[in-house]
């Protein structure tokens, strides 16, 4: 069988045997594949440097219909993540975007606009490493959005009434919690007894009605103040727990910057 070449990103690698790894790739044209590189451990193995983590690289193995496990042959690197690994903030980004697509992601389902979503925010992270919450915050939304489960954020999930300030004073405030697929409004979350969670505020909200509509370099183009947003990513967070049913490591690890 002839080899397939496609653009990918590394997303995870563990090792088997003594000298060979399994790794989890993000192809451009398959989706979300693992497969076998074998000797990748040794010296001079033919993936080099290519199987570090959120490496965009071309991949060339060999798939049979029997095996869920791909045959991995070589791979050419076409950009690295490297020069991120010394600035530490950038690098925890890295870790949260490998391990959220990997975990997020079904097996052998193409999604070209998830594919452009990870090149993006890594170009983005790669030329400005300090803006690193602008890529976290709108990768995850995004990852949220091209999975299929954001909520409307601004209906009420309790009682349907329209959570845009301008329309209804009385319920500008949105409510979130694990146990709530999207966002209630005060007098529901009251009356439900809903107390865990927070509060997603109106500013949060017409950030990512922004986010939706506008490349990335677009957001907040003149700098991204401290603690922006901050219930948004917690928003986001939950949601993508809720639906991987587990919580990610990588989560309080970006809290804590």
């Amino acid at each position: 069988m002839p080899a397939r070449v496609s653009e990918a990103f590394v997303l995870r690698t563990f090792p088997l045997k003594e000298a060979d790894l399994v790794v989890s790739f993000l192809s451009r044209d398959q989706g979300k594949l693992r497969g076998v590189a074998k000797r990748a451990r040794k010296p001079k193995s033919a993936f080099g440097s290519g199987l570090e983590r959120l490496s965009h690289i071309r991949m060339s193995y060999f798939q049979t219909e029997s095996r869920e496990l791909v045959n991995l042959d070589s791979c050419e690197l076409i950009h690295s993540q490297f020069r991120l690994a010394s600035d530490y903030a950038a690098s925890v980004s890295l870790d949260f975007i490998a391990e959220v697509t990997d975990q997020l992601l079904p097996s052998n389902e193409p999604s070209e606009r998830y594919f452009r979503l990870v090149a993006a925010v890594l170009e983005h992270l790669r030329a400005e490493p300090a803006n690193f919450w602008r890529v976290v915050t709108y990768f995850s939304l995004w990852a949220v959005r091209l999975s299929g489960f954001l909520p409307e954020l601004n209906v009420c999930l309790g009682c349907g009434a329209w959570l845009n300030e301008q329309a209804l004073p009385a319920m500008e405030r949105a409510w979130f919690s694990r146990s709530r697929a999207g966002l209630v409004c005060g007098e529901c979350r009251q009356s439900q007894g809903l107390r865990e969670g927070g509060e997603l505020t109106g500013f949060s909200r017409l950030l990512a009605e922004n986010m939706l509509r506008n490349p990335i370099a677009a957001i907040l183009p003149e700098g991204w103040p401290a603690g922006a947003a901050v219930d948004l990513r917690r928003f986001l967070v939950q949601q993508i727990e809720t639906h991987i049913e587990r919580k990610l490591v990588t989560a309080p690890l970006l809290e804590a910057l």
